[in-house]
C-alpha cells in the first residue's frame, strides 16, 4: 500500500477539519487513487458485513446499515470528480480514467452480492410496524438500485452487465475530457480594432487581458460562454460572427482527437444494451421509471403540448427579426439582430441593465432574499479552498449552522463551460452539506468590476436555488436529502428562484449603478419585465429540440451507424427554425447528456417551468416575500428532497398539483 494512503499522510482520508471541510491546501493530485483504492477497501469491507450479518434481514441492520456504509468513499470520490471538473489537469483526468472504471467496478460488486442482494428483498418483503414516509423512500429506492444494478441477472448477461458499466463510466469521461479540450483548442485572435464594431467595452476589456495573458497582441476571443454570448450579440462583424459559431457548433465533429461521435454511438448503444438487459425497451423507459413524468410517452405528449404554442410565437418572433435585419437569417444572426430589434422595441441591452449588476451586489442580494425568504444569513469563513478565487460563506440559521457555501465564478481553461451546483458532502441527520456553485461569470477587466448580465443574474438565482435545497435539507439519509430528488422536480427549487429577477420589489433592495450608486430606475426595471418576454417562442423551441434530441437518441432500439447529425436533424425538425449549417451539430458538444447526468431527462428543464410558473404564482398573490408561503415552500420541497414522492410534496405545498396555465400567462402565449 502507498504510504500516502494513510490517515494523516492522505489530507484526503481525514476528516477532522472545522466543518469537515476538505483540506484542499494540502490535497494532491497523487493522493487521490491511493485514497479512493483505501476508501474501496473500507466501504467493501462495510458492505460485506451488511451481507453476512447474523439473523433475520431487517430495515435497520440491512436497509439503514447499508445506507451508511461506503461514507470515506463517497466522501473522497465527490472531492475528485468535482475537483475534475473545476479544477482539472492533464493529470487528474488521467486519473479519473483509472478511478472511474474501479468505482463503477465495484458499485456493480455491490449490486452482483448475492448474499447482500437476499438481504435486501428479505428485509423488504418482511417490513413490519410503522415507517416513517422517508424510511420507505430509502427502502424502495435501495430495492431500485439493486433491480437497475443488475442484481436480478442470471446467465452469461451478469458478466456483460459489468463490463457495460465500467464502459460507460469510462465514455462519459472521455466525452467530458474531449468536448473540453476542444473548446479550450479554438480562440479568435483580432488584431485589427475596426473587427470590434459593436462590441461593449467590458467584453473588449476581457479580450484584451485574454490576449495579454497568452502574450499576445490585440484581443483573444474564446469559446466559453461569458465570451461568446456578448460576442454573438452584439459583434457588427457578420464573418467573425459566423466563425465564432462555426467553431463552437462543431465542437467534438472535426475529426481529430476530440471528435466524439464515435463516442456518442457507443454511449447510446451501451446504454440501449444495458437498458435491455433490465427488462425495458430503451434507455428512456429505463431511466423515466424513477421521474415524474412515468414514461417516454408522457414526455413526448408535454414536448407536443408546448411545442404548439412556443412555435406559432417563435414563428411570428422569426418573421419579426428577419423584417428588421432586412434579410434572411443564419444561425450566426439570431443573437445579433434579435438583441437589435429589443434594443429598439423596449430601448434595452444587456449593456444598459449591466451597470446595475455587479457581482459583488448580485451575491449581497441574494443572499439577502434568502434571509428574507428563509431566515438564513452567511458569513466568510476561512477555510482551505482549491482555487484562489473561489469563497467560502457558513450558512446560519438563526444561531444554527446549516452549511458551507463554496462559490467559484469566474471562467479558466481547466474549468468546464456553464453552471452548476453539486456537494462536496450531502446532508444526512446532524450531518450538515458542504456545498458548492461553480459558474462562468465576466472576470473583471479593465478596471471594472465583473458586471453580470440580466441572464447572467438569474443564472446565479438558479443555481443558488439549487443550493438552498441541499443546505436547507433536513432528511435522515443522504441518499434521500437534498438535491436526490426525481430529474424532473429537481429543477424546481433552482427554477422558481428565478422569478424574483423581475420583482422590482427585489431588485431595489441592491441593485445599483457600480459607479453612482443610483438605484436601478423604475422604467428600466420594467423595460426588463415587459422585454423578457422577448422572442420566448425562440427560446422554448430551442430547449424542445435539445429535449427531442435527448428523448430520440434514448428511445433507439436499434444502435445509430448513420451520421451522428443527420440523426439529430430528423429528431428536432419540428422545433427547428432556421435554415441547419452544414458542419455543426449540437450533440457532440451536448456534456448535459453523454456526461452530465441528464440522459433522456433534458425535459426536466421544461418541465419543472410548469412547476415553477405555477408555485410563484402563489407568491405573486400573497406577496413575493410571503412569510407563510415560504414557511410552506421551504418545509415541504426544500427540507423535505426525496423523502416522498414529489407530486405529493407539491400538493402539500400548492393545495393542489400543477396547471400550465401559469406558464402560458407569463410567456404571454395566452
Amino acid at each position: 500500500m502507498n504510504t500516502r494512503d494513510r490517515a494523516g499522510e492522505n489530507p484526503l482520508l481525514e476528516n477532522n477539519a472545522p466543518y469537515g471541510a476538505p483540506a484542499f491546501d494540502r490535497i494532491r493530485v497523487e493522493h487521490f487513487e491511493p485514497a479512493i483504492e483505501r476508501a474501496i477497501e473500507r466501504a467493501r469491507e462495510e458492505v460485506n458485513r451488511v451481507a453476512n450479518a447474523p439473523g433475520v434481514a431487517t430495515f435497520e441492520n440491512t436497509i439503514e446499515a447499508l445506507e451508511k456504509s461506503g461514507e470515506m468513499l463517497e466522501r473522497v470520490a465527490s472531492i475528485f470528480f468535482n475537483l475534475n471538473a473545476a479544477a482539472t489537469s492533464d493529470e487528474m483526468q488521467e486519473v479519473a480514467r483509472r478511478v472511474a472504471p474501479a468505482l463503477a467496478a465495484f458499485q456493480h460488486e455491490v449490486h452482483a452480492n448475492r448474499a447482500l442482494f437476499a438481504r435486501v428483498k428479505q428485509a423488504r418483503e418482511n417490513v413490519t410496524g410503522e415507517m416513517s414516509p422517508e424510511q420507505r423512500a430509502l427502502l424502495e429506492r435501495t430495492w431500485r438500485a439493486f433491480i437497475e444494478g443488475g442484481a436480478n441477472i442470471e446467465g452469461p448477461g451478469r458478466e456483460r452487465f459489468k463490463e457495460i458499466v465500467i464502459e460507460l463510466s469510462r465514455l462519459s469521461l472521455d466525452f467530458e475530457r474531449m468536448v473540453l479540450a476542444d473548446t479550450n483548442a479554438f480562440a479568435l485572435h483580432v488584431t485589427d480594432e475596426a473587427r470590434l464594431s459593436g462590441l461593449p467595452d467590458g467584453a473588449r476589456d476581457a479580450a484584451a487581458a485574454a490576449a495579454a495573458g497568452r502574450g499576445l497582441d490585440g484581443w483573444l476571443f474564446t469559446l466559453h460562454e461569458p465570451v461568446y454570448v456578448p460576442f454573438m450579440k452584439y459583434a457588427d462583424d457578420r464573418a467573425a460572427r459566423e466563425e465564432m459559431y462555426r467553431a463552437r457548433s462543431s465542437r467534438g465533429m472535426k475529426g481529430d482527437e476530440n471528435d466524439t461521435r464515435e463516442v456518442i454511438r457507443k454511449i447510446t448503444a451501451t446504454r440501449l444494451e444495458k437498458a435491455r438487459l433490465l427488462g425495458h425497451d430503451n434507455h428512456a423507459a429505463r431511466v423515466l421509471v424513477d421521474r415524474m413524468a412515468g414514461s417516454p410517452a408522457t414526455v413526448n405528449r408535454f414536448i407536443d403540448e408546448l411545442l404548439t404554442p412556443a412555435r406559432e410565437a417563435a414563428e411570428r418572433e422569426l418573421r419579426e427579426v428577419a423584417a428588421s435585419a432586412g434579410g434572411d437569417l443564419q444561425a450566426w444572426d439570431w443573437s445579433y439582430h434579435a438583441n437589435k430589434l429589443k434594443r429598439q422595441r423596449f430601448a434595452i441591452d444587456d449593456e444598459m441593465t449591466r451597470p446595475y449588476f455587479q457581482l459583488e451586489r448580485v451575491q449581497a442580494g441574494i443572499f439577502d432574499l434568502a434571509r428574507r425568504l428563509y431566515g438564513v444569513t452567511f458569513r466568510p469563513v476561512d477555510v482551505p479552498l482549491y482555487h484562489e478565487e473561489t469563497r467560502c460563506f457558513e450558512a446560519l440559521d438563526g444561531d444554527d449552522f446549516l452549511a458551507l457555501l463554496y462559490l467559484d465564478y469566474f471562467p479558466r481553461e481547466n474549468k468546464g463551460g456553464g453552471a452548476w451546483m453539486t456537494c462536496f458532502r450531502e446532508q444526512a441527520g446532524a450531518t450538515r452539506p458542504l456545498v458548492s456553485i461553480v459558474m462562468n461569470l465576466p472576470r473583471p477587466a479593465g478596471g471594472k468590476p465583473s458586471l453580470l448580465s440580466f441572464d447572467e443574474v438569474t443564472t446565479f438565482l438558479h443555481e443558488f436555488g439549487h443550493a438552498l435545497h441541499a443546505m436547507l435539507s433536513r432528511c435522515a439519509y443522504a441518499s434521500t436529502s437534498g438535491t436526490n430528488v426525481y430529474r424532473d422536480f429537481v429543477e424546481l427549487p433552482s427554477q422558481v428562484m428565478e422569478n424574483w429577477a423581475l420583482e422590482k420589489e427585489w431588485l431595489d433592495t441592491w441593485a445599483a449603478h457600480h459607479e453612482t450608486g443610483e438605484k436601478i430606475p423604475g422604467e428600466l426595471v420594467e423595460k426588463i419585465r415587459l422585454s423578457s418576454r422577448f422572442a420566448s417562442g425562440y427560446a422554448c423551441c430551442r430547449q424542445l429540440g435539445l429535449a427531442m434530441i435527448d428523448m430520440a437518441w434514448h428511445s433507439i432500439t436499434t444502435p445509430v451507424t448513420g451520421p451522428v447529425e443527420d440523426f439529430e436533424r430528423r429528431a428536432a425538425a419540428r422545433a427547428a427554425l432556421l435554415p441547419p449549417v452544414e458542419g455543426t451539430s449540437v450533440s457532440p458538444a451536448f456534456t448535459h447528456v453523454f456526461s452530465g447526468g441528464y440522459a433522456a431527462g433534458y425535459y426536466g428543464y421544461k418541465w419543472a417551468e410548469v412547476l415553477d410558473a405555477d408555485a410563484f404564482s402563489l407568491f405573486k398573490r400573497d406577496g413575493i416575500f410571503n412569510p407563510a408561503t415560504a414557511a410552506a415552500f421551504r418545509e415541504h420541497v426544500l427540507e423535505k428532497g426525496g423523502s416522498e414522492h414529489p407530486m405529493t410534496l407539491y400538493k402539500r405545498f400548492r393545495g393542489a398539483e400543477p396547471s400550465i396555465t401559469p406558464l402560458l400567462e407569463r410567456e404571454g402565449w395566452q
